[in-house]
């Protein structure tokens, strides 16, 4: 009995259905996707761009670089634009890998609500989050007419950029880091303090390298975020020209001003900023993936 049920069984297997085949939509829905994505990335993108640098150049090549250099509000508001974003940067890169890994690597109470913290300056429009450092620092203030009485100023000054550029790009690089720290998995850190690793040295040599294309994932998007700010830059700088305008400010005071092609030269070096971000962007993403795939598919091997 049990041989004839074993000599039965491939029959029943081979007189399975086939697997029914995989569908496709139909070629004029496809196409009629393709064109409208095309058509609306073409309106809302590639003809603005295009426009930046057809207005920036209208006048000519020499017109244009007079318009970025031969003025010195134009100078200053580059040079702060480079001096207030690295310094933003630098201080959520800190903040961001310490948040990041204490959230991943450890239990607390309290865990859910400074993730959620973290995530804040996403729904707080940047003008309120102006405003409030405002109320916090100006010179009306408690705090504001402390800190004048000993010589400093954060209000209409560099530092509440840096504060305002901080607030806004608060986010990036801890929400970046969190999933590939989880993803990775504490195994090889503990390897590592287990061999007689320091703190300072599993950080460096195992963490760090692990995590090291999210890492700079996270700066590159904090980075293009800082440089473009405008909503709570505007309330804390006071706008004062050649002293607390940065790039987006000067473009929209030069604009204000009838000054087209000075306007549009200023923004098309945001322009050729944002895009040579992109393309880091675009590679970064890559290897961002492939490390993120590496543990599952190293977890998978011993399966096969």
């Amino acid at each position: 009995m049990t041989a004839n049920v074993l000599e039965e069984a491939p029959a029943t297997v081979e007189h399975l259905p086939p697997p029914p085949k995989p569908r496709s939509d139909p070629w004029y829905v496809r196409y009629a996707l393709i064109g409208l994505t095309l058509l609306i990335v073409g309106g809302l993108v590639v003809v603005p761009l295009a426009s930046v640098f057809v207005q920036a150049f209208s006048k000519g090549v020499g017109a244009y670089w007079d318009n970025l250099f031969n003025n010195a509000d134009t100078r200053h508001a580059v040079f702060l634009t480079l001096i207030v974003a690295p310094v933003a940067v630098a201080l959520n890169t800190v903040f961001g890998v310490a948040a990041a890994y204490t959230i991943a690597r450890f239990r607390f109470p309290g865990r859910t609500i400074l993730t959620t913290l973290i995530d804040l300056p996403f729904s707080v429009s940047p003008v309120v989050a102006g405003l409030v450092f405002v109320l916090l620092f100006g010179l009306q203030t408690p705090i504001g007419a402390w800190l004048k009485d000993h010589g400093y100023q954060i209000i209409f000054a560099p530092p509440g950029l840096v504060l305002a550029t901080a607030f806004v790009t608060f986010p990036f690089v801890a929400r970046e880091l969190i999933p590939v720290l989880e993803a990775n998995g504490a195994d090889e850190e503990m390897a590592a303090r287990s061999l007689g690793a320091t703190g300072w040295q599993m950080f460096w040599r195992v963490t760090v390298p692990n995590i090291k294309w999210g890492l700079l994932y996270g700066i590159i998007l904090c980075n293009a975020r800082a440089m473009g700010e405008f909503g709570a830059i505007y309330v804390v700088s006071g706008r004062i020209g050649g002293q607390t305008d940065t790039m987006p400010l000067r473009v929209e005071k030069l604009f204000q001003e009838y000054n087209q092609p000075a306007a549009f030269a200023l923004a098309s070096v945001l322009t050729m900023l944002a895009l040579v971000t992109l393309v880091i962007k675009v590679v970064v993403e890559r290897k961002m993936r492939a490390q993120m795939t590496r543990p599952n598919a190293a977890a998978e091997e011993p399966t096969k």
